[in-house]
């Protein structure tokens, strides 16, 4: 009975956390002269309106599943993965590299990519893992300034090496992937792919291995209670090394995904600009990092982008009102936080990143 109410509740938090950045949202819509019911019948309609925008809310929704599971892994493990941005970024890269240069038939080509791009984004990730195990390097800190080295060295690529100089030489991009390497459509004349079905699949995979695994059960009770855990055999530092490797696996698949099912080549700023990575790290911690909970809470933040857009073309309220709910959103999450720690440190319990 409680295992269902947990999950229920991990179902739910995405939900309250949406109403009450709603709440804020309409708070602004009225100090700007807009009307309430207007702007978010628009934000519903542009995001689920019809078939068209809710399969673009559910494309949108695909690498922020996948980025947030991967972070999941990391906090239920205890560990602080920032650097999901980065991950993604080599994941996309190799792939487009994989799917353009490697030998083979397509179908062959297609899984060496999505492969590639999880085993760079793992091992990425385990990098910055073996610096903390190794060196005792900050975790939150050197995952994010790997973020910035991973952009940079992708932009350097694409902008000269890789550069596709047949096209348009204002952009820094790879050739395009043939259309035979491409993730399949799941209806003809929409942006939703195959992408998505692995998402919800994997989704439900983690879900059962967390849950019901011993490896799962290592990983929730390290990250719940590391002194209970070390107690009980659990050797810490090759389970921050499998964990960060599955984290930056999953991250480095959503950007193959975006290569492989969206964009079709890697340009310099397609992963950056969008927001992919942080916005699943935000759904990863609406949910209390867990799998099913991350995949609600990231189509509730994908409807919001794609919403958002809808609002702007149709009304006079601008694009920014679903950022100042995002950001409303990070209130949230900080406030949960928050109280989470304060709670363990005042029963005496350990500062892991899940419950």
């Amino acid at each position: 009975m409680l295992n269902w109410k947990g999950n229920i509740g991990a179902l739910l938090q995405p939900l309250i956390a949406v109403c009450i950045g709603l709440l804020g949202g309409a708070i602004a819509i009225v100090l700007i002269g807009g009307s309430i019911s207007d702007t978010y019948a628009q934000m519903w309609k542009g995001a689920f309106g019809n078939f068209y925008f809710f399969t673009n809310t559910l494309t949108r929704a695909t690498p922020l599943i996948l980025v947030g599971l991967g972070v999941s892994i990391a906090f239920r493990a205890g560990f602080f993965n920032m650097g999901s941005e980065g991950q993604m970024i080599l994941g996309a890269l190799t792939s487009a590299m994989i799917a353009l240069y490697f030998p083979g038939p397509a179908l062959f080509k297609l899984f060496a990519a999505l492969l590639g791009g999880i085993a760079v984004g793992g091992i990425w990730s385990a990098f910055a893992g073996w610096l903390d195990a190794r060196f005792k390097m900050n975790l939150i800190v050197t995952t994010l300034l790997l973020n910035y080295i991973a952009a940079l060295f992708a932009g350097y690529l694409v902008a000269y090496p890789l550069k596709d100089k047949t096209g348009s030489a204002a952009l820094a991009q790879t050739m395009m992937v043939d259309k035979s390497i491409w993730l399949p459509k799941l209806f003809q004349g929409m942006s939703m792919h195959a992408g998505f079905i692995i998402a919800i699949v994997l989704a439900v995979l983690l879900f059962l291995f967390i849950k019901y695994s011993a490896a799962g059960y290592e990983i929730r009770m390290l990250g719940y209670n590391p002194l209970f855990a070390a107690y009980g055999g659990v050797n810490r530092g090759k389970l921050m090394l499998a964990s960060m490797f599955a984290s930056g696996g999953f991250a480095g698949l959503a950007g193959a995904v975006e290569v492989l099912g969206m964009q079709y080549r890697y340009t310099d700023g397609m992963i950056t600009n969008p927001g992919f990575a942080w916005s699943g790290i935000m759904a990863t911690l609406l949910s209390g990092a867990h799998p099913l909970g991350t995949t609600v809470a990231a189509v509730l933040l994908a409807a919001l982008q794609t919403g958002g857009m809808g609002v702007e073309r149709n009304t006079s309220i601008p694009l920014e009102i679903s950022s100042v709910i995002q950001s409303l959103l990070i209130l949230f999450v900080t406030a949960k936080f928050s109280y989470t720690l304060w709670k363990r440190r005042k029963g005496g319990g350990s500062d892991a990143a899940s419950s």
